[in-house]
């Protein structure tokens, strides 16, 4: 029986002495405790070593995913060929099954084995010579480093730490290069205030001052390297003219010190910010290209790594740098913020601000996206970026447009949708509910209750224009006035008419008080506020009272 046994320095075969002794499993650990025992189980047949690192991470990575690698075959065929009647025992099942399929070798794989190969590791310095142990160890610690990268996906090239440490020093530099600028625009303005307002760029202010020095130097100094001929010829009028104080020799001298730091300064930023840009895109070119190289190491330098950015989600994405904001805002109950470090990408600073909102979603999606392509992903091109900036610039150039598009595959399709017209319904009032008088089928009903009954005939037809008047009343008709002699001739007449008749019935006593509200007389009692509408609404209700007694 013949043992495959790989190393991180190479691959070895063995050779069993004495396979009854491995029938004994349990016993089995005791003929390897020391090396002149296992030299006695086992015997070195071959040793393959490993070339480098790159070599051996090869071999292991094969060996893991259960692959027959090219070295490894060459050996099969030259060491085990010749012995093709034993069998060769092998750690791993599955490369078993690949040896067997494509060089025709028996092999066995069995708990026998499994403790057989740990007897073998366990005496591996004795039984195989020429190894020293110092060396052996730094094979298996740099195989287990390279393995661990190759499994974790991680390249030793691809170092965000790097870009965390150039952005916070990026903004480091712009704080301290404002700060000094700003002393030295209110120190050399003492001496010539004229030219911070000729001269706005920065560090072109500098090196004129670091040039020139006094200001009376300007009318014999050539700037035209630094400043236009327009410019110069206006700071050289200035400096004739100019109300500033006189300073010393050795105030100008540190002033200059002080643009020689500007500059120094300056310059090492825009070395700094290139090497941002190059770092960028060699770790995240799609989240570059998305966001650009400023807001990406930031949302980078924020999250602490790639790799902790590409486990956000895209919404945590979006307000990145807004947590206090947020939590203010759900604290407060009010409106949580739309964007956060986003809100510096170009995409959404060319936006409209009521499409920002959109835009900066949208963005933060495709964002997420192309993080976790550059995070995860082995290709190292833009190609996804490129793509999914272009479908977030469609999308902006419909909004702007106020058109409707399908963003999906191409994003040219169109999208039928009906156009949306608002139709307001207007409630106009209906005044025929105003009205509490009885409808026409109770009338006929009262009149034939008051035709059936003889003794009542007179004060019916009495009552019957009282009616139609309070109708004319609630349709909006003016009652004329009667002079107040009819009235009272009326009211002598009215009462006359109650003497003579008897209370025969209910009706004829309800008829009686209904006259009696109707008569001018109790004007007095009814509130003035009321008005003609008010007091017909009265009468009405006790009209109805009138109809339901006669209904009964």
């Amino acid at each position: 029986m013949l043992v495959l046994f790989e190393t991180a320095a190479g691959y070895a075969i063995f050779k069993v002495l004495n396979e009854k002794k491995l029938q004994e499993v349990d016993s089995l650990w005791k003929e390897f405790e020391t090396p002149e025992k296992a030299n006695k189980i086992v015997k070195l047949k071959h040793f393959e070593k490993f070339q480098d690192t790159t070599e051996a991470l090869a071999a292991s990575t094969a060996l893991v995913e259960g692959k027959l690698s090219k070295n490894l075959k060459k050996i099969l065929k030259k060491i085990v060929a010749k012995d093709a009647h034993e069998q060769l025992a092998v750690a791993d099942a599955k490369l078993g099954g690949v040896i067997k399929d494509k060089l025709n070798l028996s092999c066995i794989h069995s708990p026998m084995i499994t403790e057989l190969m740990r007897g073998i590791r366990s005496q591996i310095e004795g039984l195989i010579t020429g190894l020293p142990s110092r060396e052996m160890a730094a094979m298996c610690l740099g195989l287990a480093h390279s393995l661990s990268r190759y499994k974790l996906k991680f390249s030793p090239d691809k170092v965000d730490t790097m870009i965390v440490q150039a952005i916070s020093l990026l903004d480091d530099l712009d704080k301290e290069l404002n700060n000094y600028i700003m002393r030295c625009r209110e120190w050399y303005g003492w001496h010539f205030p004229e030219l911070g307002k000729i001269i706005t760029d920065n560090l072109t202010y500098c090196k004129c001052v670091r040039k020139v020095g006094d200001r009376r130097n300007f009318a014999s100094s050539d700037v035209s390297d630094i400043l236009s001929e327009e410019i110069e010829e206006d700071v050289k009028a200035a400096a004739e003219i100019s109300m500033g104080t006189e300073v010393s020799e050795e105030d100008i001298n540190n002033i200059i010190h002080l643009c020689d730091q500007v500059i120094e300064i300056s310059e090492y930023r825009t070395q700094l910010y290139d090497y941002l840009k190059n770092r960028m895109m060699a770790i995240a070119p799609n989240l570059t290209v998305m966001v650009g190289e400023l807001v990406g190491a930031r949302l980078i330098a924020h999250a602490g790594s790639l790799l902790n950015l590409a486990k956000h989600p895209a919404s945590t994405v979006q307000i990145l740098g807004a947590e206090k904001a947020l939590f203010r805002a759900l604290k407060t109950k009010r409106d949580t913020p739309k964007f956060g470090l986003i809100y510096h990408a170009s995409l959404v600073g060319q936006t409209t601000a009521k499409n920002k909102g959109k835009i900066s979603r949208m963005l933060a999606a495709k964002t997420a996206l192309t993080i976790r392509y550059d995070a995860l992903g082995e290709d190292t091109s833009a190609e996804m970026g490129a793509e999914n900036r272009l479908k977030v610039e469609t999308r902006l150039r419909h909004l702007e447009e106020r058109g409707i598009r399908r963003i999906s595959g191409t994003g040219k399709a169109l999208a039928r949708a009906d156009k949306y017209q608002n139709k307001s319904e207007v409630k106009i009032y209906d005044p025929s509910g105003d009205s509490t008088l009885p409808a026409a089928s109770k009338k006929r009903k009262i009149q034939e209750v008051e035709e059936q009954e003889a003794g009542v005939a007179v004060k019916a037809k009495k009552a019957k224009p009282e009616v139609k008047e309070e109708t004319n009343v609630e349709e909006g008709e003016p009652v004329k006035k009667k002079k107040k002699k009819k009235e009272k001739k009326k009211q002598a007449e009215d009462e006359g008419a109650l003497t003579e008749e008897p209370p025969t019935s209910p009706t004829v006593e309800v008829r009686d008080r209904i006259t009696h509200l109707r008569d001018p007389s109790w004007e007095h009692i009814l509130p003035k506020t009321l008005g003609a509408s008010g007091k017909s609404i009265f009468l009405s209700i006790e009209l109805m009272v009138c109809d339901d007694c006669l209904t009964l």
